[in-house]
C-alpha cells in the first residue's frame, strides 16, 4: 500500500552507500527527507543532489536527515556520491520496493518512446515517521529551498 499524507510510513530496510543498512524505525527522533530521482550522474539529478549537499548544514540544524533514492546500483551510487561530495547517503532501490511504497514509478516518454521510470519526488517525514509533506513531479530549480523551509517549519512545530 502506498504512503498517505498525515499517516505513518511503513518501516523499511534498504541498502545505502558507505555500507549502511537504513531502517526507518532506527531513524525515529529525526525528521527524514527521502528524495527519489531518476538516474545517477544525469544533469537534473546532479543539480538536485548538489542543492541538498549545499544546504546540508541547514538541514542538520533542523534535525533532518537526507537520503537520495534511485534504482541505480550501490557501485554507481558510491561513484556519484564521491564525485559530487555528497555528505548524505544514497539508497539503492534496485528491486523498486521503496519506489512502490511511495508510488513514484510512472509512465514516461523520451524521444517518443514510453517507459516506466522514477518521477522526481520528495517526501518529508516527521520525527515519528509520519509523512507530513510530499512533492511529486518535482522541477529542480528552487525545490531544495522549499523542502528546507518545510523541514524548518516542521521542526519548530
Amino acid at each position: 500500500m502506498a504512503v498517505s499524507l498525515e499517516q505513518p510510513v511503513s518501516d523499511f530496510q534498504a541498502q545505502a552507500t558507505s555500507g549502511q543498512q537504513v531502517a526507518l524505525s532506527a531513524l525515529k527522533g529525526q525528521q527524514v527527507v527521502l528524495y527519489f530521482y531518476p538516474k545517477d550522474s544525469t544533469p537534473g539529478c546532479t543539480t538536485e543532489g548538489q542543492g541538498f549537499r549545499d544546504q546540508y548544514t541547514q538541514f542538520q540544524a533542523a534535525n533532518t536527515l537526507i537520503f537520495g533514492i534511485s534504482r541505480d546500483s550501490l557501485k554507481a551510487h558510491e561513484n556519484f556520491k564521491a564525485k559530487q561530495q555528497f555528505p548524505f547517503e544514497l539508497i539503492s532501490d534496485g528491486d523498486e520496493a521503496l519506489c512502490q511504497l511511495f508510488a513514484v514509478i510512472k509512465l514516461k516518454k523520451l524521444y517518443g518512446k514510453e517507459y516506466l521510470g522514477i518521477e522526481r519526488s520528495t517526501f518529508l517525514l516527521d520525527t515519528a515517521g509520519v509523512l507530513r509533506q510530499e512533492w511529486r513531479g518535482v522541477k529542480v530549480p528552487g525545490h531544495v529551498d522549499a523542502v528546507l523551509a518545510a523541514a524548518q517549519a516542521l521542526q519548530q512545530g
